[in-house]
């Protein structure tokens, strides 16, 4: 396996880790299933969009068109991301939270709330920005670094580097925040972080925010090779769910280790001539299912514990 190969399936895995870290956060401590998370990567996608077009001038005037404006381009780009996920998570919290979270059936519920977010926003993403792709501003630049005889675009390397650093963030908010080992309490069981004080519906809107959250960054790093688009969120949430299913619902080093293999995976079929892009979703599925087949809770996850 050649260099640039391991560097096209670490960027696949970084961004696919992004979506699925949150999505087993979100399941093993509120437990819901957020479909609505691909609505709040489109919607930051063109939150950061928007952001990006109308500082644009502002910026070329204010710094030229120099390092300093790219990396100012840059943290715009990344903040409108950042914002706009959670906000989408505040309000994902405020309709299929909060009025549904001490009813029977809440995660069938919130699954069907959810999914109607999801399809409504697209709809209106469509209705307001109508179905043509736009581009965001390249943040990592056009360039290339040459190591060992393999050329690696500054978008990969920055999207890895990037990605890499904001799950270490998220796990040192988990490891060291108080609000953070609330969230981990509710993870490792419910009822006694209940007994403790610790209230799910109050630990539910930091979640939400934090996933969201993670959701605008991974819009903002796949945007650097893929274009917005209403439903730009369809693929990174099947990815997403399908990869915290294969690392185990509510193991957070069980989807890091599903998405980097999904990742190699995916960067390995492609490279096979008789196989090609056309059979990468066919070979990721047939893996997950053989992984889940033989071990039903996922590499590292509750799944048997939360089925029984």
């Amino acid at each position: 396996m050649d260099l640039g190969l391991i560097i096209y399936a670490l960027n696949l895995a970084a961004i696919y880790s992004l979506m699925a870290i949150g999505i087993s956060i979100l399941w093993s401590s509120v437990g819901m299933i957020n479909m609505a998370h691909g609505a709040t990567f489109a919607v930051s996608g063109y939150a950061a969009w928007l952001a990006t077009a109308a500082m644009k001038p502002i910026i070329a005037t204010t710094f030229g068109n120099g390092a300093l404006a790219s990396f100012v381009m840059a943290g715009t780009l990344t903040s409108a991301s950042l914002v706009a996920g959670a906000l989408c998570g505040a309000i994902i919290y405020a309709l299929a939270f909060l009025p549904i979270h001490d009813k029977p059936n809440y995660p069938v519920r919130s699954l069907i709330i959810t999914l109607a977010l999801n399809i409504g926003t697209v709809q209106g993403l469509l209705w307001f920005f109508g179905p043509r792709s736009q581009g965001l501003p390249k943040i990592f630049g056009f360039g290339r670094w040459e190591v060992w005889g393999t050329k690696i675009r500054y978008d990969q390397a920055g999207t890895i580097i990037g990605a890499t650093i904001i799950m270490a963030l998220t796990l040192a908010w988990l490891r060291y925040s108080r609000r953070g080992l609330e969230v981990r309490a509710m993870m490792q069981n419910a009822e006694g972080a209940a007994y403790s004080g610790i209230s799910r519906q109050v630990t539910a809107l930091p979640v939400l925010m934090l996933t969201g959250a993670l959701a605008g960054m991974a819009a903002a790093l796949l945007s650097q090779t893929i274009f917005v688009s209403p439903t730009s969120g369809v693929i990174p949430l099947l990815k997403g769910l399908t990869i915290a299913l294969l690392g185990g619902l509510g193991s957070v080093p069980g989807a890091v280790i599903g998405a980097l293999l999904i990742g190699f995976l995916e960067a390995i079929i492609g490279a096979v001539p008789f196989l090609g892009q056309r059979y990468v979703m066919f070979g990721t599925f047939i893996f997950i299912i053989c992984v889940l087949i033989i071990r039903p809770r996922g590499i590292g996850g509750l799944l048997d514990d939360t089925r029984e």
